[in-house]
């Protein structure tokens, strides 16, 4: 009876996305429940480092990650966000196919990272990935709008520190993102420190105007 239990609320995990992964500290308040889960798909429109900090916490965790379409992708910096390189699968110029190479990866990887092209993805499209998420328990970080995302996270501004007139080096970035989630239908407001060191300021709920 215990080993039946256990086999049943690991199938409603699986189905409902309800396991959470590692996340980095910095973007954990960002997120719905403080943390990813699988099965859904995060947006991150406006920034790729906000992206890749997304990707940080379960890749430095041990999971094997995926990123498609993102030919600028930056092992140097990925590796400073904590992103192991040897657990990553880059799949930089899909073209036409990203699509369908993000879901094949999200097969077999528990993390995939895409950015979609301007086009993006129809109705449909995405409809199916997010079953194939579901069934597959993965979890996929969009680097641009997705329709049914968990949660938004969109970048509206920022500023770099570390480099003063003339002289010094970039060495952080600070980010004002704000927080679309579609359970909480509301959004917070936060600042986040991209960089060497990673810092979370205080969220600033604002109600979301009734649809």
């Amino acid at each position: 009876m215990a080993s039946l239990q256990a086999r049943i609320a690991a199938m409603q995990a699986r189905s409902l996305g309800r396991r959470t992964l590692p996340t980095a500290s910095a973007v954990a308040p960002l997120l719905p429940g403080g943390a990813l889960r699988s099965g859904v798909a995060y947006a991150a429109p406006g920034s790729l480092a906000l992206a890749m900090l997304l990707l940080a916490g379960p890749s430095a965790a041990g999971a094997w990650c995926g990123v498609v379409g993102i030919p600028e992708f930056g092992a140097e910096a990925a590796g400073e966000l904590g992103i192991a390189l040897d657990r990553l699968v880059l799949v930089p110029d899909p073209d036409e196919h990203w699509l369908a190479v993000t879901a094949q990866l999200a097969e077999v990887l528990p993390v995939v990272l895409v950015r979609p092209p301007a086009k993006g993805a129809s109705p449909a499209e995405t409809a199916r990935l997010a079953s194939r998420l579901r069934q597959r328990d993965a979890t996929l970080l969009v680097a641009g709008s997705w329709s049914g995302a968990e949660a938004t996270l969109e970048t509206t501004g920022g500023a770099w520190s570390g480099i003063g007139a003339g002289w010094g080096y970039l060495a952080a970035r600070e980010l004002d993102v704000t927080v679309t989630a579609r359970e909480l239908r509301s959004q917070h407001r936060v600042r986040v420190e991209t960089g060497f060191h990673l810092t979370t300021a205080p969220p600033v709920p604002r109600r979301l105007a009734a649809v």
